[in-house]
């Protein structure tokens, strides 16, 4: 892989119950071992965790992929890959 294009954690959404105005960091390289969640894997790379704020509680679709255009939300992109 090289540091401009992300690894593909899973090829689908991962389904996660946040907490309203709780602040969650979405891993964007893919390398993390807490998917969906940056674990600092990203260092030395061009990639960093983009931070999400629940503006409610429930179920959120992160994206998997890490090429989603609406990051760090799934869109349906890992149905192209």
């Amino acid at each position: 892989m090289s540091d401009a294009t992300p690894h593909i954690a899973q090829k689908g959404p991962f389904a996660v119950e946040v907490e309203a105005g709780k602040r969650y960091l979405w891993c964007a390289c893919g390398r993390s071992r807490t998917q969906p969640f940056c674990d600092g894997s990203h260092k030395d790379t061009a990639f960093s965790p983009v931070t999400y704020v629940a503006e409610q509680s429930g179920t959120v679709y992160f994206c998997g992929c890490k090429h989603s255009g609406h990051k760090p939300l799934c869109d349906g992109t890992h149905n192209t890959l």
